[in-house]
């Protein structure tokens, strides 16, 4: 793949996307991971492996297709690129996965539980609820399997003993996503010290979901 083929700013938005998880206290180190997807080629712009996020410049980005194959870029990429590239090849409506490593859903992952739908935004954007996927080893196409399945057409899906996946149309969304998935994993570990937090029902989650597809914004 010549270099005259490749998009810069898909390059440079997977570099933006990192800082900002780690600005957003969303992971650490190296960990975790953010891919982006040209809608036109369908072609994969990925982080590279183990390079700090400040230290990421676009020529260390790794360029992939759909095959799993690297088509572009010097790096190795993140070991959990086939999670991203599955979950894209069965999500036509997704254009970028950001795997985190956050404080309050990670404490759901690792006790399996599901976080419930319980704040208004979360319904909307989410989905009803974010299960937690069935384990593997990072890195692993077992994983990668897992997850694609288990996301299914929410929007998010946690990883056991792991961490927390989250998709959108864009990077923007998918970082919307993300802090929204956290914030309401910290709303009902607090709620849980004070109460019995309440589940929204699935008749409003229909309804609020219609609404935010429908009528939330403004009109185009």
């Amino acid at each position: 793949m010549d270099i005259g083929q490749v998009r810069f700013d898909l390059l440079q938005q997977v570099v933006d996307g990192g800082m900002e998880m780690v600005r957003r206290g969303l992971t650490v180190g190296t960990w975790g991971n953010i891919s982006v997807r040209d809608s036109e080629t369908g072609l994969i712009y990925i982080k590279p492996s183990g390079m700090p996020y400040e230290t990421i410049t676009p020529e260390d980005i790794v360029v992939m297709n759909r095959d799993k194959e690297i088509v572009w870029g010097k790096r190795k990429p993140s070991i959990e690129y086939g999670l991203h590239i599955s979950i894209m090849n069965i999500r036509q409506d997704i254009n970028a996965v950001i795997h985190t490593h956050p404080i309050y859903s990670s404490a759901f992952a690792v006790t399996l539980q599901e976080i419930p739908g319980i704040s208004e935004d979360f319904v909307q954007i989410v989905g009803d609820k974010v299960i937690c996927a069935e384990y593997s080893l990072p890195g692993t196409p077992e994983l990668a399997a897992n997850v694609a399945k288990a996301i299914g057409e929410r929007n998010a899906v946690l990883i056991p003993n792991h961490g927390t996946v989250c998709i959108g149309s864009d990077v923007e969304g998918a970082l919307k996503i993300c802090h929204v998935v956290e914030k309401t994993a910290q709303i009902y570990i607090l709620a849980k010290s004070i109460g019995t937090p309440h589940v929204i029902s699935d008749e409003d989650i229909a309804a609020m979901q219609y609404f935010a597809r429908n009528e939330y914004g403004q009109d185009k």
